[in-house]
Order: C-alpha cells, then sequence, then structure tokens
C-alpha cells in the first residue's frame, strides 16, 4: 500500500469541519424526529464512519441495520450503472421512520435504486441522509433531505470512501490527484 499523499491533490473537507458538520446534521435529525423512533440504514461500507459519528450527535432513540450495494466492478473508479444488493436488511422496515445514510450522492442511480426496492417495504417515512453530494454529476433526481457538504466532480477518498478499498480510515476527505482519476477506465 503506498502512502495516500501519492494520491492526494487537496484536502476537500477537513477533520475539523466534518465534525462540526455532522453535529449540526445530528441537531437538525433530531429536531425532526422529535418524539420518534427512527431506524437508520447504512450503506456499506463507505459509510460507516459517517453513521458512527452521527449516532452519536443523536439524541432520539434509534436502531440501526445495514445493506451493502455494489454498482462499481472491482477496482473501478466509475460506477457501471447496474446496481447488486450484496447484503440486505436483518430488520423489517415495515411502518417504521427510516432514514437511509449514505457517504456520497453523485449519479443518484445507486440510491434511487435502494429508495425503490425500501419503498416496496413499506415504510412510515423514509429519508436519505448523505455526507457528500456531488450534484455535477447527478443523472436523475433523488430527494436527499440531509446533505452535509456540496462537493466539485473530483474523486474523493478517505473518511470512510475507498482507493482500491484502502485509506478509508483518514479523518478527512481528499482529493486524488486528477492524472490518477480517469471516469473513462
Amino acid at each position: 500500500m503506498q502512502d495516500y499523499n501519492e494520491f492526494l491533490e487537496e484536502t476537500l473537507i477537513p477533520e475539523k469541519i466534518l465534525q462540526e458538520r455532522i453535529a449540526e446534521l445530528g441537531k437538525e435529525i433530531s429536531k425532526d424526529y422529535n418524539g420518534k423512533n427512527i431506524h437508520l440504514i447504512c450503506i456499506l461500507r463507505g459509510g460507516v464512519l459517517f453513521l458512527a459519528d452521527l449516532m452519536r450527535q443523536l439524541t432520539v432513540p434509534h436502531t440501526i441495520d445495514f445493506m451493502a450495494i455494489s454498482s462499481y466492478g472491482l477496482g473501478a473508479r466509475k460506477t457501471t450503472g447496474k446496481v447488486r444488493i450484496t447484503l440486505d436488511l436483518k430488520e423489517d422496515i415495515h411502518e417504521r421512520d427510516v432514514l437511509l445514510v449514505e457517504d456520497i450522492v453523485d449519479s443518484g442511480y445507486t440510491i434511487a435504486s435502494v429508495l425503490e426496492l425500501l419503498t416496496t417495504r413499506h415504510p412510515k417515512s423514509l429519508r436519505v441522509c448523505t455526507l457528500l453530494d456531488k450534484v455535477e454529476r447527478r443523472e436523475i433526481e433523488v430527494p436527499i433531505h440531509y446533505r452535509g457538504f456540496k462537493i466539485p466532480d473530483k474523486f474523493v477518498f478517505g473518511y470512510g470512501l475507498d482507493i482500491d478499498e484502502y485509506y478509508r480510515n483518514l479523518p478527512f476527505i481528499g482529493a486524488i490527484k486528477p492524472e490518477l482519476y480517469n471516469p473513462e477506465d
């Protein structure tokens, strides 16, 4: 494994700013769900750090579950557009207030597919919370109720997001050097 600095063009979101925004999201979600129990569904693997930090900021009762979705081939840096569920929920979400926790929304296809599937399971409510929103890449509209940051169309890593499965542990969001990222590959 190489040192991440060999890939890093810039730090887009430093750790302190990330944590401040997550605290704000926690307050906003807690206010909106006051008096309710929410069921958080984390999209693995990228969303796990965000989920852990967000949960600590919530003041309302909540439970968690996980889904794993794949729309990238092994080692790919561009989505295939085909969404596969590799791990489904353990809990029934029928008549529950559900908050889908995602690391990043870009084209919108993955989150749209997950929302379509979860809607068939008849939750009481279904909202989306994403840490990063790459609006420039959006190909289909999807509802985002809670957004951490809008980011430019750059390949990002750190804080749960990976480069070839590495660097998820970094406490910040970094952008990869453009010469190392070719979305046409």
